[in-house]
């Protein structure tokens, strides 16, 4: 159990280095990939998502979803990927290969969708190689470029919000 709470620590520290180290530089470059961290526990329909994405105009290929579970047996096979607290170790060591994939690709948006303050959620999002990150409200203002205030269950709002922002943004 102490060696669960100085991992921990570890993991934190070092989502506080990347952060501290985090060059903004948002390019007003068009939106064609898209990455997508979501927590189960707070919202599951990846179908939602996909349709979206197909209503922005951007090809299913050009998109990733990855969900985190707190336990594998809540796992489900029809996931693109998802992770658990069993997948990381000290200091932002990812042990999955499918999730430091997702980390290094250099999508356009990373769309962090969970309001609960994880700290392998807020990890995934600190470390990953995206341009522009948006998220729902976190006590960890640092993380996102853009946020927006909705509950998970709101996706409909989120969605419109979103898309507002981002013609905005001229990324759409």
């Amino acid at each position: 159990m102490i060696l669960k709470v100085f991992k921990e620590k570890s993991n934190q520290k070092y989502i506080n280095k990347l952060l501290s180290a985090r060059q903004v530089a948002v390019s007003n470059n068009k939106m064609n990939t898209v990455g997508v961290i979501l927590s189960v526990s707070e919202f599951s329909d990846f179908e939602s998502f996909r349709l979206f994405f197909k209503s922005l105009g951007i090809q299913a290929a050009k998109t990733k979803i990855i969900a985190f579970v707190e336990d594998t047996k809540d796992s489900n096979e029809l996931w693109d990927t998802y992770f658990n607290p069993k997948d990381f170790g000290w200091k932002g060591k990812i042990n999955n290969i499918d999730l430091q994939i997702f980390v290094d690709t250099k999508f356009d948006v990373l769309i962090s969708y969970y309001k609960e303050n994880h700290l392998e959620l807020n990890l995934i999002t600190a470390s990953s190689k995206a341009n522009f990150k948006v998220g729902l409200t976190n006590e960890d203002e640092r993380l996102f470029d853009l946020m927006i205030d909705v509950k998970p269950k709101e996706f409909s709002v989120f969605k419109d919000e979103l898309k507002k922002y981002l013609t905005v943004l001229n990324k759409l």
